[in-house]
């Protein structure tokens, strides 16, 4: 005689210990988007799985806001991606034409480094899963990963994927997502989680996005620039720039563009300097010493 099996399911179409057999339990779960359920041949393991999963998924919180308080000597990363979704419907595909763009700023000890750049047809998460690998990789060149290090963003996809350990799932499987589904931006979830893990002290904050936050206000300028600068046939990125005070200068990053001009690089080093000069006039940026 077969030993009796018990389906926990915590997320389906119902859920609940059930006492069936697969046929029959896999209706509640089969096609499911993000299904959760384990087999159990005691009763008593079931329910406790099942009371557990619930207290995970409860305790489990998105990144701190930015009210909370910052860890010392820490560098403050602030990343943004945007797409321009033109004559679509909300949640639509990205048309070819549909400019995009991605910006951080990073600040330490009085110092500012940021950079942009932009692409046609890009989602916008793609964006903001680009904008944060390439912050990352310009703290490592530039400072390494020994020191602690703050991610302040707007996007809770990219911070969940990261506190809520998605990306650690999405790895287990295999890179993908639950159900054998496919994960979008595979390629760059997996350059994302290389480098998180070269990082010895990384923290996160949420922040609600063109509001109040300076730095937020100020990468999601600098890729507007950047997409209001996109043509078909040449890309223009907001030049690397770097404020110091005092210091010598950051070496500027090689902009991932097809074509630019040194004209193009001058236009873009004057953005730069535009949308600080207008966040200065606003109130944002503005610190002790610090020059446009």
């Amino acid at each position: 005689m077969a030993a009796k099996k018990y389906y926990a399911i915590a997320k389906g179409r119902q859920t609940g210990v059930f006492y069936t057999t697969w046929t029959e339990a896999k209706r509640f779960v089969e096609g499911f988007k993000g299904a959760r359920y384990k087999g159990f041949t005691d009763k008593t393991a079931a329910e406790a799985w099942l009371k557990e999963g619930a207290s995970t998924a409860k305790a489990a919180k998105a990144a701190p806001t930015e009210n909370q308080p910052l860890p010392a000597n820490a560098i403050q990363i602030y990343t943004d991606g945007g797409s321009r979704n033109t004559g679509n419907v909300q949640g639509g595909h990205v048309k070819s034409g549909d400019r995009a763009a991605w910006a951080y700023l990073i600040e330490y000890q009085g110092q500012q480094v940021s950079d942009s750049a932009g692409e046609f047809g890009a989602t916008n998460n793609k964006m903001e899963i680009t904008a944060l690998v390439e912050g990352l990789r310009k703290i490592k060149a530039t400072w390494g990963t020994a020191l602690p290090i703050v991610v302040i963003a707007d996007s809770r996809y990219v911070l969940n994927a990261i506190t809520k350990n998605w990306l650690a799932g999405w790895q287990r499987r295999g890179w993908q997502r639950s159900g054998n589904q496919p994960l979008a931006n595979k390629e760059l979830w997996q350059q994302l989680a290389q480098l998180l893990r070269e990082f010895k002290h990384l923290d996160y904050r949420w922040t609600k996005g063109h509001a109040t936050n300076a730095g937020n206000v100020f990468v999601d300028a600098a890729l507007n620039r950047t997409m209001d600068q996109l043509t078909p046939t040449q890309l223009h990125p907001v030049a690397a720039t770097t404020t110091k005070k005092p210091a010598a200068a950051v070496k500027k990053p090689v902009a991932p563009v097809t074509e630019v001009t040194e004209k193009s690089h001058r236009a873009s080093a004057e953005s730069m300097k535009a949308i600080r000069k207008q966040l200065n006039e606003m109130g944002y940026l503005q610190k002790p010493g610090n020059e446009d």
